[in-house]
């Protein structure tokens, strides 16, 4: 009888058929394995990594482990290698300057890739781009949410024009992407060139203040171009696009802030296309009435008051995520829930301009109700505008061309579309403003609405010119030519006459309104006639 203890000697382990450890290729494999990830959990040099970390910066993984669920990521292309041997890259780090892959956000899959500018500044080349391909094209396969987090000094010179065709190659996925699943772009360092192109044409684009930087030129091109001198922050940086170039969505304080507020605009959205957005139980009464909404109007129609403070009044506990906050702002865009459900949200803003329509805040508009109807995203639209901006540079800029791209929005959207008009609701703006003509399909009025062609003071002055003229007394005539207007056609109730408009409603019902009109809509089906494409007005 054999004892198996510690004095069995090696022959005899062989003889009774135990591996010998010893001699086991796989530990030589699995040894060499670790290594090779080693290197590649560590790609940058720790030089890099200490000035990444003193700009108040986090490294790629860093972000990657933030953002996503704890434990959940699962990274593609770890051992990827450049191979441009001919263009004198001697180092070949793996992973090839950014980490790809997929994981979850509160159990929901994402797609993320994380640029890492301790490799090669971030900046892409062949392989790179390689990985951000497989990425987008899993991510359209399997309907998931794809989130880019960009730190990077651009195309790889060395790599000359492969690196521009790979950048064509992430455009083009970009694009086929579009309205399929939700593109999100988070810029966390330098993203400039060709390298904006892509964030540009994704769905939302998410800057930091004071490290988040793009621009097609650098300040220091500029002064050579154009002779005018300017600092990076001026040019480029999360303010300037957040506020005057409409290209950033959204501005945080700090990286963490950023991914935080991505995770939040993430429970707004489906997956993709064939998906509803999430639902959740906000445990906010639905029958609840909101009778601060009828002191919240000021008593002249002149005064402007706070659109979201009614909007806040509305949707379930006051939750609103704005979009573009910093720019446009006579139009206010959000996300909020209403019976648990997530609708995007257009106001006219009375405080700003009186809440007209412009060049700025009719593309602004036009941008949020495609988005929300290619992702089956409901509207609600608020409605207080006096009209269009009018203007020397409101005309030559294309107000009109910009105009009809928000009325060509609402006209394409099919998802379910409700109008509350508040106040003034005057011209071709109060039609464009998603009007029960191009496709509404519940609208409401409170009683202080006014639907005209243009506000009393105007209609009076064209109408009555000659009268005016005329008059023994014109201030005193005009006075009254403008109360027997506003009585006459200042009011909702020619509309509701008409069924322009499908009830008059107290302004503490709204939300119960909203509420039953959504459910009703929850149904909806409606498709646009058969082609290829519209030709929006660009």
């Amino acid at each position: 009888m054999f004892r198996f203890g510690l004095s069995c000697d090696q022959a005899a382990v062989g003889q009774l058929g135990f591996p010998d450890v010893t001699s086991n290729p796989m530990v030589e494999k699995l040894d060499d394995l670790r290594s090779r990830r080693e290197q590649a959990h560590n790609a940058g040099s720790q030089r890099s990594v200490e000035r990444q970390h003193e700009k108040g910066k986090m490294l790629a993984r860093e972000r990657i482990d933030y953002f996503l669920d704890p434990g959940s990521f699962q990274e593609l292309d770890m051992l990827a290698r450049h191979r441009a041997h001919a263009a004198g890259l001697e180092e070949r780090p793996y992973t090839d300057g950014v980490i790809t892959g997929w994981g979850t956000v509160d159990g929901r899959k994402v797609f993320v890739f994380s640029q890492d500018f301790t490799v090669f500044g971030g900046a892409l080349g062949e392989v790179f781009a390689e990985k951000i391909h497989k990425l987008m094209d899993l991510a359209l396969k399997v309907g998931a949410p794809v989130v880019g987090l960009n730190d990077g000094a651009g195309a790889r010179i060395q790599e000359g024009v492969v690196s521009l065709a790979s950048y064509g190659g992430i455009f083009y996925r970009n694009v086929l992407s579009s309205g399929v699943v939700p593109q999100i772009s988070v810029i966390l360092g330098p993203c400039a060139g060709g390298a904006v192109y892509s964030p540009a044409m994704t769905d939302f684009i998410f800057m930091v203040r004071e490290t988040s930087h793009m621009f097609i030129t650098g300040p220091d091109v500029v002064k050579t171009v154009t002779g005018e001198e300017v600092t990076l922050e001026e040019l480029g940086g999360a303010m300037s696009h957040a506020s005057k170039s409409g290209v950033a969505t959204f501005v945080s304080a700090d990286e963490k802030a950023c991914l935080d507020d991505v995770r939040f605009l993430l429970s707004f959205l489906p997956s993709n296309n064939l998906e509803e957005a999430p639902a959740v139980d906000t445990g906010d009464d639905p029958d609840r009435l909101c009778p601060d909404l009828q002191t919240i109007l000021p008593a002249s129609p002149n005064q402007p008051y706070d659109m979201k403070k009614v909007i806040k009044e509305v949707v379930d506990d006051g939750e609103f995520f704005e979009y573009f906050p910093h720019w446009a702002k006579s139009i206010v865009c959000g996300f909020s829930r209403v019976d648990g459900h997530p609708v995007g949200i257009v106001g006219n803003q009375p405080m700003m301009l009186a809440g007209v329509l412009d060049i700025e805040s009719s593309e602004k508009a036009a941008r949020f109700v495609r988005t929300c109807d290619a992702f089956n995203i409901p509207l609600l639209t608020f409605v207080d505008v006096p009209g269009f901006l009018p203007g020397v540079d409101q005309e030559y800029g294309g107000i009109i061309r910009h105009g009809a791209k928000l009325l060509y929005a609402y006209c394409e959207a099919t998802v379910p579309r409700i109008q509350i008009i508040t106040r003034k609701a005057y011209g071709g703006a109060y039609v464009v403003m998603n009007s029960k003509s191009i496709g509404a399909d519940l609208a409401y009025a409170w009683p202080t609405a006014e639907l005209a062609v243009m506000g009393p003071q105007g209609a009076v002055e064209i109408v009555y010119r000659r009268e005016l003229q005329q008059a023994a007394d014109p201030v005193a005539r005009r006075a009254e030519l403008v109360a027997e207007y506003t009585e006459k056609y200042a009011n909702p109730y020619n509309a509701a006459e008409r069924g322009y408009i499908d009830d008059v409603i107290d302004p503490a019902e709204t939300r119960q309104k909203i509420v039953q009109g959504l459910r009703m809509l929850r149904t909806k089906r409606e498709e646009l006639p058969r082609r290829k494409h519209g030709n929006v007005p660009l």
